[in-house]
């Protein structure tokens, strides 16, 4: 499978967009096209092109002000066949006034198999939400969802893309033994957790 790697770092709205349907345009082949943004618009604009061929884009979070989207192309030309034009948005999306607070890694009582099953369901929905979180808090057995090896990493990471702050307690890592281990978001403590907690329009808690 060939794989394409477009690089619009520095480069601002609509221009991200323009040149990734290019690169798709072009593509004559199975592949996969890797777009390097800057900025999470660049991020949305790009998800919504891929959706517009039917395509799944898969964002991720390379360091400060540093992302990448990429498409898997199997069918090149069914992808041009669905062309749809994105709707896109050059100005940043406003977040709902809420936030998300993961106190465990598992959901609910009973299983906890059952659980984790649930918990990774519940973290891939928010996702998908049309107006997502402005912050998701992990403390506690939340923890463990945060750190390397857990099997919610694609969706967090997908959601930082996309600008939601992300947030694990240092404390709660410690205890664990995972402070070495935290691969998605930053590190937070009990005063931040209290003050985003309070300035929250709605809590969700799964």
């Amino acid at each position: 499978m060939k794989k394409i790697t477009v690089d619009a770092l520095g480069q601002q709205c609509p221009i991200p967009v323009v040149k990734a349907t290019r690169a798709l345009n072009e593509m004559t082949e199975p592949g996969t096209l890797e777009v390097l943004v800057d900025n999470e618009i660049a991020v949305q604009n790009l998800q919504r092109m891929a959706s517009g061929r039917h395509l799944t884009a898969k964002a991720e979070k390379l360091g400060e002000g540093r992302f990448s989207v990429t498409v898997e192309v199997a069918d090149p030309s069914a992808g041009a066949a669905v062309l749809e034009e994105p709707e896109l948005s050059c100005t940043p999306d406003a977040r709902g006034d809420f936030l998300v607070a993961v106190d465990t890694d598992v959901m609910g009582r009973g299983s906890d198999e059952l659980g984790k099953t649930l918990m990774k369901g519940f973290l891939f929905a928010v996702s998908q939400l049309p107006v997502l979180p402005k912050t998701m808090l992990f403390y506690n057995g939340g923890a463990h969802l945060t750190v390397e090896g857990s099997a919610c990493l694609e969706d967090l990471k997908n959601l930082e893309a996309q600008g939601v702050e992300i947030l694990t307690c240092g404390t709660c890592l410690n205890h664990y033994g995972l402070t070495d281990k935290l691969a998605v978001g930053g590190v937070t403590n009990m005063y931040t957790i209290v003050e985003k907690l309070a300035g929250a329009g709605k809590v969700v808690k799964p």
